[in-house]
């Protein structure tokens, strides 16, 4: 975070530092999520929320501050009593520890309204919090220690959210387990090392839209999107379910649904009808804007240790899908093997890109290998594509560019600022840096497999003067098997739980982010085996 706090210390924050200081940095940085726990608070809370629903004795959403302590918050209820003193109720959902207990948080909460209230020159005679699952008014009295309490917490979290640097995460603990902010915070994983426990954070049914039909237009109305070409209603469903947006080639979004979707924090990328991206879009109030600062000084610097765990995986994935699906000499699984570690003694980026140079050229030789007698493969070249097999590798590794990106802007890292590739000619370098320990295993394996089982075929690509694209109907084909690649599951190979590709590219973007904040110490790459 920024040396200062550029806006005023809340009531909400201090009482998440009381619960762990890093779900208040997470919060102050602008993580959001996406979890039942979360939704099922807001629910709860929406009429508590609504200043309009008060009744003459009654204020809703009342925004309270502390002068003296220089802190603000809302309280969900005040009530005022017959004698002319209040009464502050605070509302509490409880879906994951389901019962109608009040913690330390809770009290700190209370006391810091109850503070408030009486620097406001008010008088507050009692407090309560209602649990919306139980129903249930709870009485909490407080003391001078409460208060005391209190007031020693909006100083450490103060202190805490000047801090250049993250709070380190719980070790081995409960509170992780009921925690908003888990799949976020990723607190097990900063070790590098196999978790020993899973805590399953809910994971909303979401997936990614992608745009392909020439001449079609996407909008929105009444919380459903609808997309039509002409007078025809080609597909319509409702805004929650989608997870990103990737637009392929000649297709419109209206402004109602570029705005919803930006409302929403989730990216839009587009693309070529040939796969180039050209632009993505994602909101402005993306988080952890301090640690972007970080990111600026360390691409700038700092690029070797994270660029060679890059080259490194990479290398180590394109032999182990040769291993698997080609008919190749095991020396040639070797050399790679050895070439993969000598990644990671390398001093140079210079360097490192002649390994990676080397790595290549024996991968793409026997690429040819993967695939099935009806297909051919002699070299890799990227634009224009001199065959179908080239065409098809352009357009998935652009899909798995678009996925790359929507994952470092929901962490709130620029795709431009990397460390493997240059910034020089306007590239997102970090995306591309995210990438490479994916290609194979995600990229390529969707290519070699849509080949084999015939999803791609003759008809799927349409031939101009010697270079390839796909078609439509190719498009649609190969975006279908890139889908359910991403959305399979793998055993991670670091951490050891299970998680889809398209989830396990979201957590090696963290990672990235935690070694910029400085809440671990090295970046571990992705490889399969």
């Amino acid at each position: 975070m920024d040396q200062r706090l550029e806006t005023q210390l809340t009531i909400g924050l201090v009482a998440h530092h009381a619960f762990c200081p890093r779900r208040a940095w997470l919060e102050a940085a602008g993580e959001r999520t996406d979890t039942g726990q979360v939704a099922s608070g807001v629910a709860q809370h929406r009429r508590a929320d609504d200043p309009r629903d008060g009744r003459s004795h009654t204020a809703r959403a009342l925004d309270v501050a502390h002068v003296a302590r220089d802190y603000v918050g809302r309280c969900d209820t005040v009530e005022t009593l017959a004698d002319g003193s209040l009464r502050v109720v605070e509302y509490k959902a409880t879906p994951v520890r389901r019962s109608s207990e009040v913690t330390e948080p809770m009290r700190i909460q209370l006391a810091l309204q109850v503070a408030a209230l009486s620097d406001m020159g008010h008088t507050v005679n009692s407090q309560a919090v209602y649990f919306t699952d139980q129903r249930q008014l709870v009485d909490v009295a407080l003391d001078e220690a409460d208060f005391t309490r209190a007031f020693e917490l909006v100083e450490a979290t103060r202190a805490s959210l000047c801090s250049p640097h993250a709070p380190s995460p719980l070790e081995d603990d409960s509170r992780c387990t009921r925690c908003s902010h888990v799949e976020v915070c990723l607190p097990d994983e900063r070790t590098l090392a196999p978790i020993r426990r899973r805590i399953i954070v809910a994971d909303p049914d979401t997936q990614v839209l992608h745009l392909t039909t020439p001449g079609s237009r996407a909008s929105v109305r009444d919380g459903r999107v609808r997309i039509v070409k002409g007078a025809e209603e080609l597909a319509t469903f409702p805004i929650e379910r989608i997870q990103g947006v990737i637009v392929h080639g000649n297709v419109d979004l209206s402004g109602a649904l570029i705005r919803e979707i930006l409302w929403r924090q989730l990216s839009i990328v587009w693309c070529t009808s040939s796969g180039r991206v050209v632009g993505w879009a994602s909101s402005t109030d993306a988080p952890n804007g301090a640690t972007r600062s970080a990111q600026q000084l360390a691409s700038t610097s700092d690029r070797v240790a994270f660029a060679s765990e890059f080259i490194s995986a990479k290398i180590a994935n394109q032999a182990t899908l040769l291993r698997r699906n080609g008919t190749v000499d095991a020396s040639t699984v070797h050399r790679l093997r050895e070439l993969s570690r000598a990644a990671l003694g390398i001093g140079s980026i210079a360097e490192l890109f002649g390994v990676e140079g080397e790595a290549a050229a024996i991968y793409f030789s026997e690429f040819g290998s993967m695939l099935g007698s009806g297909q051919s493969f002699d070299a890799r070249d990227r634009c224009p594509a001199r065959d179908p097999v080239n065409a098809a590798l352009n357009y998935a590794y652009a899909l798995l560019l678009a996925d790359a990106i929507r994952a470092l802007r929901a962490c709130g890292l620029d795709p431009h600022l990397g460390f493997l590739h240059s910034s020089n000619r306007n590239k997102p370098a970090l995306a591309l840096d995210l990438v490479e320990e994916f290609r194979a295993p995600l990229a390529d394996s969707t290519v070699v497999r849509a080949f084999n089982n015939g999803e791609l075929g003759r008809g799927s690509f349409v031939d101009r003067m010697g270079t390839f694209a796909l078609s439509t109907s190719g498009r649609k084909a190969l975006i279908a098997a890139y889908e359910r690649r991403a959305l399979s599951e793998i055993r991670h190979p670091v951490f050891g739980y299970r998680a889809t590709w398209r989830r396990v590219i979201e957590i090696q973007a963290r990672l990235i982010l935690g070694v910029i904040d400085g809440s671990q110490p090295a970046y571990r790459g992705v490889r399969t085996r």
